[in-house]
């Protein structure tokens, strides 16, 4: 099924939307926000899917369903934490600047706790008060689970992400590195991240859900122009199933956590660096890669960061063409 949450006080009004995305039917019956229902997850879920194949089957009353009225599926959450599965996306950083890659990186998942009190909607504008700040987007996917007692294995985390969404999680470049010098990780430089319009049950993928990965590209457009077409089944050193185990390894984690993949990233076709789209290539899913690979072959980033006016959209089709998630379309505005 396809929830989305329109824009409705703080916590947004959960809606069934259809398969297609044009349609919504209110499931505040059911429950008032998406964050009720995932507490009660084993009671809310199957009333949802009774009024979904309604909403398919034309058998309720339904509005139009416009992706601009909707917030982000939770505009708020208990947590967002945010791994790395694509470990080539780290090792172009480091290889960026001559640094070895940890043995560790191949088997215990990189992972950082995001501010979740705030998410941006979907088609809200990213404020950027300092172009130094170097702002990035990064084009990911996230599951959303419900209540994930603390060391969960990799196989039983898989039956607790209940929702998948895709996310734009913005970063300002130009201050990550002060934050990761003082030994504590990131905040100022990860500002609010936005999701798409719908979240969807694992099952809307058909075959294209295998061992908790998404089988298909992910695609992100930067100012109108092809950017990245990244397979998001490709060159994932890590499943959405592996991040929640390890981020539950210590700790029970709560009915509505967000977890996300990282930057969607392939290597070549040769097993170097990907080539940009113009080129036949996967493209990038943030800017940061194209400018490491430009430092590696050129000696020196030529592409900038984002600024004023820049816009970026992100999607993601089904193998007939047809929008899953709905699109994140942002554009960067000063404050």
């Amino acid at each position: 099924m396809k929830l989305a949450s329109l824009k409705y006080g703080r916590d947004g009004k959960l809606v069934v939307v259809s398969k297609d995305l044009t349609r919504y039917c209110a499931a505040d019956n059911i429950a008032p926000t998406l964050q009720a229902a995932l507490d009660d997850w084993e009671n809310c879920a199957p009333k949802l899917e009774a009024l979904y194949r309604d909403v398919e089957h034309q058998a309720v009353p339904c509005e139009r369903f416009h992706e601009r009225e909707a917030e982000s599926p939770l505009p708020r959450a208990y947590q967002w934490a945010d791994g790395s599965a694509y470990i080539n996306h780290v090792e172009l950083v480091r290889k960026a600047r001559d640094a070895e890659v940890p043995e560790s990186f191949y088997h215990d998942p990189l992972m950082y706790q995001g501010g979740s009190d705030d998410f941006l909607a979907p088609r809200e504008d990213i404020p950027l008060a300092d172009t130094s700040w170097g702002c990035d987007m990064e084009g990911e996917i996230a599951c959303i689970t419900d209540d994930v007692p603390m060391g969960v294995s990799k196989d039983d985390a898989a039956g607790h992400i209940k929702l998948l969404m895709l996310v734009n999680d913005v970063s300002l470049r130009g201050l990550i590195p002060g934050e990761l010098a003082k030994g504590f990780g990131f905040f100022q430089s990860k500002p609010a991240s936005a999701f798409s319009p719908v979240a969807i049950t694992p099952d809307e993928l058909g075959d294209a859900w295998k061992d908790s990965v998404i089988q298909l590209p992910l695609k992100l457009d930067y100012n109108g122009e092809p950017f990245g077409r990244a397979e998001v089944g490709q060159d994932a050193t890590f499943s959405l199933a592996d991040l929640v185990a390890h981020a539950a390894k210590t700790r029970n984690l709560g009915a509505g956590c967000i977890i996300g993949s990282g930057t969607i990233s392939n290597k070549g076709a040769d097993g170097g660096p990907g080539k940009p789209v113009s080129e036949g290539g996967a493209g990038y899913s943030c800017i940061a890669e194209i400018r490491m690979i430009e430092t590696i072959y050129d000696g020196e980033a030529k592409t900038r960061f984002m600024q004023p006016g820049d816009t970026v959209r992100v999607w993601m089709d089904d193998a007939e063409g047809h929008s899953i998630f709905g699109a994140i379309e942002q554009k960067v505005v000063e404050p």
